[in-house]
C-alpha cells in the first residue's frame, strides 16, 4: 500500500494501492526517474528525453503526486534522489529493463526462437557451455545471451531486470551487502584452488606435494582481493608459510593459459572450473597438491520473490545440475 495525502494542509493520509498507481503512473514518468537518477539535473534528463524543463518538472510533480512522496532533493549542482526516490528510481529501472526484454523476447520468438534465457556469468567456466549445450539439445529452439563479468556487477544487473539468472561464487562484500536479501540461490558445484603447469614441468612428475615446496615457484596469479588470490594466500599462511609474491598477475583467464604454455618455468593459481578448462585445451595439468583448499561453492542465483521460472530456465538450472555430477569425478588431479 501507498500512502499519500489528499492536497490540502494538514489533510489526513489515504491509502492507494496498485489500481491508483496504475492511473496516475506511466512509463513516461518511470524513464524520467531514471533519466533524472542517472544524469542529476534537471536539464541533462530533459536533453536525454528529448522535452522541456517545464515539462521536466510537471512531469516529476506528477511522479511525486502518485507516490505520496519526495523523490529528489532540488539544489542549484542538480538534483539528487531522495530514500525514497532510491526505492522508485530502482523500481522503475527494473520495470523498463523488463518492458524493453519483453519486446526482443516476442521479437526473438516471431524469428523462430522458443525462448530466450539471459545468463550472467563469470568469465572461465566449464559448466556453463556444458549446460548451454545440453540445454539446447533438450530445448533447439531457446536462445541463450552470455554475459561475462564480475559476480557483483551481474547480480547488479539481475536486481535490475537485465539478466535472467547469475551462475557464480558470492563475495564477501555480496553476502555482507543488503543485496543479499534480495537473491534466491541454488547452490551446484564445489569449487576449489587448483594449481596449473605445463605438461614439462618437473613439478607435473612429482607425487605428495605440499604448498610449502611451491614457496620458490614462478607463480601467476590473480590480483589481491580476488577470491582465488586470497585462497592462495590462505593455503601458505595454513601451513605456516608466508605466501609469496606472484611474478606476474592478471585477470585475464586467456592470459594466465596462454602464459603457462609460453613458459614452463611458471605454475598457475586458478579455480576448479578454470583448470578443467585449461586441461581439456591440452598442454596443462594440474599438479596434486595436498591439503585441498576450498572456494565457495558455485550456484545459480536469481531475483527473491519472482514469479515462478520459466520452463527454459527449469531446462537450464537441470542442465547446470548435470554439468555438476559429471565435474565431481573429475575433481581429483
Amino acid at each position: 500500500m501507498i500512502t499519500i495525502r489528499d492536497g490540502s494542509k494538514g489533510g489526513a493520509p489515504m491509502s492507494k494501492g496498485f489500481d491508483f498507481l496504475v492511473r496516475r503512473l506511466r512509463l513516461r514518468h518511470l524513464d524520467l526517474l531514471v533519466a533524472l537518477a542517472e544524469t542529476g539535473t534537471m536539464r541533462a534528463a530533459a536533453a536525454r528525453l528529448h522535452l522541456s524543463q517545464p515539462a521536466i518538472s510537471k512531469m516529476l510533480r506528477e511522479a511525486e503526486g502518485a507516490l505520496g512522496a519526495r523523490l529528489f532533493e532540488r539544489s542549484r549542482q542538480g538534483v539528487q534522489p531522495s530514500a525514497a526516490g532510491i526505492a522508485a528510481v530502482h523500481r522503475a529501472r527494473v520495470a523498463l529493463n523488463e518492458l524493453a526484454h519483453a519486446g526482443s523476447e516476442v521479437e526473438a520468438i516471431r524469428g523462430g526462437r522458443s525462448a530466450v534465457l539471459r545468463v550472467g556469468t563469470f568469465s572461465v567456466t566449464a559448466a556453463v557451455p556444458a549446460a548451454v549445450v545440453r540445454l539446447r539439445q533438450r530445448m533447439p529452439g531457446a536462445a541463450v545471451h552470455l554475459h561475462e563479468g564480475r559476480v557483483g556487477e551481474l547480480v547488479q544487473r539481475l536486481l535490475e531486470g537485465d539478466l535472467d539468472c547469475v551462475f557464480g561464487a558470492l563475495t564477501p562484500e555480496l553476502l555482507s551487502s543488503s543485496l543479499l536479501r534480495s537473491l534466491q540461490s541454488q547452490l551446484l558445484l564445489p569449487d576449489a584452488l587448483c594449481v596449473l603447469a605445463a605438461e614439462g614441468h618437473p613439478l607435473c612428475r612429482r607425487r605428495g606435494l605440499g604448498w610449502p615446496q611451491l614457496r620458490t615457484a614462478a607463480w601467476v596469479a590473480p590480483p589481491k582481493g580476488t577470491l582465488v588470490r586470497q585462497a592462495f594466500m590462505s593455503a601458505f599462511l595454513d601451513q605456516g608459510e608466508e605466501p609469496p609474491e606472484p611474478v606476474i598477475e592478471t585477470m585475464s583467464s586467456v592470459t594466465i593459459g596462454t602464459l603457462l604454455r609460453l613458459d614452463p618455468a611458471l605454475v598457475g593459481a586458478v579455480r576448479h572450473e578454470h583448470a578443467r578448462d585449461e586441461v581439456a585445451r591440452g598442454g596443462l595439468r594440474r599438479l596434486a597438491l595436498k591439503p585441498a583448499v576450498p572456494l565457495p561453492p558455485l550456484g545459480l542465483y536469481t531475483r527473491r520473490g519472482d514469479a515462478a521460472a520459466t520452463p527454459v530456465l527449469q531446462e537450464f538450472v537441470r542442465a547446470l545440475q548435470a554439468a555438476g555430477a559429471r565435474a565431481a569425478s573429475l575433481n581429483a588431479p
